[in-house]
């Protein structure tokens, strides 16, 4: 079985590096929910408003997230597509997973003496 992404090879790592960190991951859940500010999210936070906004970058960059201005902020919402792109590579690399485990049950259920 091969793994089809739609995902290249730099994408997938920007989209795991940025999931790496528990803020970021928090971060996509919140604007999940409803948009934010990037003030709105700093304060949820007990950092700087400058790491916030460091956060809100590296998920930019992984198409996470995207942030628009309006007015004087900057509005911070994910992009749900981009979720559904990981979940889909997860569930494709499960898959193999499973098969291969299939593959190596098959090896270990053959009997030596046929």
């Amino acid at each position: 079985m091969v793994v089809r992404l739609e995902l290249s090879d730099g994408e997938v790592d920007r989209l795991f590096r940025a999931l790496a960190d528990a803020t970021r991951r928090d971060i996509v859940r919140r604007t999940l929910v409803g948009e934010a500010s990037v003030s709105e999210l700093a304060d949820a936070y007990d950092m700087s408003f400058a790491a916030v906004q460091k956060h809100v970058a590296v998920l930019e960059e992984a198409r996470l997230v995207t942030k628009e201005p309006r007015g004087r902020e900057r509005i911070v919402r994910a992009d749900p597509e981009q979720i559904g792109r990981a979940r889909a590579l997860l569930v494709q690399l499960e898959e193999l997973w499973h098969a291969r485990f299939s593959q190596l049950d098959a090896v270990l259920d053959v009997d030596p003496d046929t």
